[in-house]
C-alpha cells in the first residue's frame, strides 16, 4: 500500500509566540474561523474572526480562557445574534483549509480519512430549555450529525435517522474524550474510547464545527443573558489522503 499524506489542520498545543492569556496559546486555531454571537463593527452578521486573526483573539464575554476545567471557553447567550439559517446563537469554530484561506469541504467517501479528536466539557446550559451542541459534522446543505446535550442526556443527533446515546447521566463540567471519523463512506463516533456509532453515510461539502451552539432563545422562555458554555481543552482535526 502506498504511503498516505497526512495533513494536520489543528492540534491542541501551546503556541508560545501568542499571548498566553489568549485561547490561541492553548489551541492551535490556524485551521479554523470563529463565529461569535454578536454583531459589531467587524465584518459579518454575526461577527466572524478569520483564521489569520484567531491566534491572538480573545473576547471576555464569549471566547476566553477557563481555569476549571482548564481550556478555552465558548459561550453563547440566548439573546445573541444568530447566523442566517438558524434561530439559535453560537460561539463556534468552523473548519477551514490548513492555511485558513478557504472553508474546508471534504466528502465522507472521497478516499480520505477525516478525523476530529477533542476533549470537551459542557459547563453551562440555559434554565428553561437546557440544550446545547458542542461538535458537528456539517455538509453542504445541513448538519450531518451533532453532539448534543439535553439536560443530562448526551447523544449523537442525526436528524431523521435517529439518535445514538453517549451518556444518559452527564454532569455539567465533566470533561470527555470525543473522536469523530469519516472514511470510506462510514462515519464513526467514539466517546471515552468506546465506539458508539458506525454509520454508512455519503455526504459532500463536509466540515467540522466545535464550540457552543446554544439551542434556546427568548422565544423558548430563556432570559437573554442565559447561556450555554463549552470548554475545549484539546482539539485536533486531520485529513489523510492516499498518494
Amino acid at each position: 500500500m502506498s504511503p498516505s499524506l497526512l495533513l494536520v489542520v489543528s492540534l491542541g498545543s501551546f503556541a508560545l509566540e501568542d499571548d498566553p492569556a489568549t485561547p490561541g496559546a492553548v489551541l492551535d486555531l490556524s485551521g479554523w474561523k470563529l463565529t461569535l454571537p454578536v454583531d459589531t463593527s467587524r465584518a459579518g452578521t454575526p461577527d466572524e474572526v478569520p483564521a489569520a486573526e484567531l491566534g491572538t483573539f480573545v473576547d471576555p464575554r464569549f471566547f476566553f480562557l477557563s481555569a476549571e476545567p482548564a481550556g478555552v471557553a465558548f459561550r453563547a447567550p440566548c439573546g445573541g445574534r444568530t447566523t442566517k439559517n438558524s434561530r439559535y446563537p453560537r460561539c463556534e469554530l468552523r473548519e477551514t483549509t490548513a492555511d485558513g484561506a478557504r472553508p474546508a469541504a471534504w466528502s465522507t467517501d472521497d478516499g480520505g480519512r477525516h478525523t476530529l479528536t477533542a476533549t470537551l466539557a459542557v459547563t453551562a446550559l440555559p434554565a428553561v430549555k437546557p440544550h446545547a451542541v458542542c461538535a458537528q459534522i456539517h455538509d453542504a446543505e445541513d448538519d450531518l450529525l451533532m453532539i448534543r446535550l439535553e439536560g443530562r442526556k448526551l447523544f449523537v443527533e442525526r436528524n431523521d435517522v435517529g439518535d445514538v446515546p453517549l451518556d444518559d447521566d452527564y454532569r455539567l463540567g465533566t470533561p470527555f474524550e470525543l473522536k469523530i471519523e469519516a472514511a470510506e463512506g462510514v462515519v464513526r463516533v467514539w466517546y471515552e474510547d468506546d465506539l458508539k456509532l458506525s454509520w454508512p453515510a455519503s455526504a459532500a461539502g463536509c466540515y467540522f464545527k466545535v464550540g457552543c451552539y446554544t439551542q434556546s432563545n427568548a422565544a423558548q422562555g430563556d432570559a437573554a443573558d442565559a447561556y450555554g458554555e463549552v470548554v475545549v481543552s484539546r482539539l485536533r482535526a486531520e485529513h489523510s489522503r492516499p498518494n
